[in-house]
């Protein structure tokens, strides 16, 4: 079925040296989300960022290993928000070929651009990257694949040869998924995984595309929302006891907020009281458990953008048993955001949640119930978007 496509003209000048799949280079880094971004040597360059030596397009993350370009990548397969959400900030947003989500992604993604001038994406007709087949990937003829490869096949339409035939023939993979809850990849490539940060995984596509300066000054951003988080959040004994739900049909599965991975990169530097002290994955929850645990905040895993948050209030204050909930008596049913976030997504959720949680010190969240990020007064943003917009836009 797919011999026409085995005998297409490779691609691998594009890749030089160890970019294999099976590569044994290892990114020594950091082994679960923590607070502060890795800190790294300046690459030699100077002024903007360069893309013309080799230095500044190479990089290595596991399962892939060290790959080098020979130029920037102009057509970018990406599979989820995370690695869709590095391209934007790097520059690359209108490189992308194909990605997560589609119409309502795409909705989601420009909810928070709003708040940055000249920041937008156009992705809603965009093949949706979720298990995509053999021809899709050779048809896009990508220049790389910015992707897990165990992810890959942790769907169902791609297999470990799938994967390395892709490479061979098309552009070759780099993209780290499972740190997102630290969780296992599928069987073969456990002895080639590693768990990074977010901002970890940044800094290698960053370097991969010789936008180095560009992730410095977005690390330096990240690291003073980190910084504001810490010196202004409440006493330990003070914080509010908090859940992440994910809702489905009105089943309610329940998430960590302080968990290891990216996945919980907005909510673990805020450090409130877990509601479900023993959760360490997710669980469903019945709603008796909910009011007996009876949690002050809920953090609803709903996409900004989305109408949906006001029917999920409506849901809990309809219910006879929820009703009771002081979350939900005291209007503190909010809109959780993204959980495979990319690193601008994260910086508004960070500010997100610290002011969910911790109005007082933060400034009140507004009531959201869908459409753009709210527009917050200067004097309570936590980072400057303008600044932001710059960096991405190159102008920094």
């Amino acid at each position: 079925m797919h011999s026409n496509f085995v005998e297409m003209p490779t691609r691998r000048d594009v890749v030089k040296g160890s970019g294999a799949v099976l590569g044994s280079t290892v990114l020594a880094g950091c082994a679960s989300d923590t607070s502060d971004p890795p800190q790294t040597e300046p690459p030699q360059t100077t002024g903007t960022d360069r893309t013309t030596t080799a230095q500044s397009l190479s990089a290595a993350l596991q399962p892939v290993g060290e790959i080098e370009l020979d130029s920037v990548p102009e057509h970018i397969f990406t599979d989820l928000t995370h690695h869709a959400g590095m391209a934007l900030a790097v520059g690359r947003a209108n490189a992308v070929n194909a990605t997560w989500g589609g119409d309502a992604a795409t909705q989601m993604w420009n909810s928070y651009l709003e708040r940055l001038d000249g920041v937008s994406v156009e992705w809603s007709d965009l093949p949706n990257s979720f298990n995509p087949d053999k021809e899709l990937l050779y048809e896009l003829d990508s220049d790389l694949h910015l992707a897990d490869p165990a992810y890959m096949t942790w769907m169902d339409s791609l297999t470990r040869s799938d994967i390395t035939e892709i490479e061979e023939n098309v552009a070759t993979w780099f993209g780290n998924t499972f740190s997102n809850t630290h969780g296992t990849p599928p069987e073969g490539w456990a002895d080639a995984y590693e768990y990074y940060t977010l901002w970890g995984i940044f800094e290698q596509v960053a370097n991969l595309f010789g936008a180095g300066e560009r992730y410095r000054a977005l690390a330096e951003i990240h690291t003073s929302v980190l910084a504001s988080i810490k010196q202004n959040r409440p006493s330990p004994d003070s914080r509010p006891t908090a859940v992440t739900f994910k809702v489905v049909d009105e089943s309610l599965w329940a998430y960590p907020l302080n968990a290891p991975g990216f996945t919980y990169a907005h909510t673990r530097p805020l450090e409130a009281r877990e509601a479900f002290p023993d959760l360490s994955s997710s669980r469903q929850i019945d709603y008796e458990i909910l009011l007996e645990t009876d949690p002050d905040v809920i953090l609803v895993a709903e996409m900004m953008g989305q109408e949906g948050i006001e029917d999920i209030r409506t849901m809990f204050e309809e219910n006879p048993v929820s009703q009771q909930v002081s979350a939900v008596t005291n209007g503190r049913v909010y809109a959780g955001g993204v959980r495979n976030q990319g690193p601008i997504i994260n910086l508004f959720q960070l500010e997100m949640t610290a002011k969910q949680l911790y109005p007082d010190a933060f400034g009140e969240w507004p009531t959201y119930t869908g459409g753009p990020y709210p527009d917050i007064p200067d004097s309570e943003q936590l980072f400057d978007r303008e600044q932001v917009a710059n960096i991405i836009n190159g102008d920094f």
